[in-house]
């Protein structure tokens, strides 16, 4: 039985992201970039899919781990009570969709799978790209993963979070949790997703 393993969390330069001509660019040049991370997901050229399903599907958004659990839980009950999540703060209410930036051909394509532990909309998925969007009363924001060759001739994950606070009251609450996001969510979120990719390309092989 496979059993998770200890990795080692990789933040990468900004550059990593900034210096490929990935399609996200076009659609958020306001948005400001927030973090790079290595995702433990060694594969091959057409292993993206596999990649994004994972993420959308399993649980590397919403982690089972007690820590990360109370931290949703916090963060759900706070944004209730001060009206953060409030269907008036979001998309196509607070802010438009990026969808409305999408040029032609990514807007006649695939966008992918919706999440199911998180309120993100997906925007579109390339062979080599997916990302999804997210807004309420503090900030837009979007996640992006993309497909990238490795030291070792395979391939990885790579994600990257941009945003857009929403003037002083985003900025405050960036600033609040971002020690909780590096010390907690990231390495019970990466842990989580090594884990399910590992039995997700078990299942591959075996195929």
């Amino acid at each position: 039985m496979l059993r998770p393993t200890r990795w080692q969390l990789t933040r990468l330069p900004h550059s990593e992201h900034t210096s490929r001509p990935w399609r996200i660019h076009e659609l958020t040049p306001d948005f400001r970039l927030e973090d790079v991370r290595e995702l433990p997901t060694p594969g091959g050229a057409d292993d993206f899919p596999l990649l994004v399903g994972t993420f959308a599907h399993g649980k590397a958004s919403g982690d089972s781990s007690r820590a990360v659990r109370l931290l949703w839980a916090i963060r759900w009950r706070l944004g209730k009570l001060f009206g953060l999540d409030d269907p008036s703060t979001g998309i196509g209410a607070r802010v438009p969709t990026l969808c409305e930036r999408l040029p032609a051909d990514l807007r006649d394509g695939s966008r992918g799978p919706e999440l199911e532990s998180l309120p993100f909309r997906p925007l579109f998925l390339l062979k080599d790209e997916w990302a999804a969007e997210i807004a309420n009363r503090t900030i837009h924001g979007v996640l992006h993963l993309g497909w990238v060759p490795d030291t070792a001739g395979g391939y990885r994950g790579q994600m990257a979070v941009l945003v857009k606070p929403n003037g002083p009251l985003g900025l405050a609450d960036k600033a609040m949790i971002k020690p909780f996001r590096y010390l907690v969510v990231y390495p019970a979120m990466l842990r989580t997703i090594r884990w399910e990719w590992q039995l997700s390309r078990c299942g591959t092989e075996a195929a």
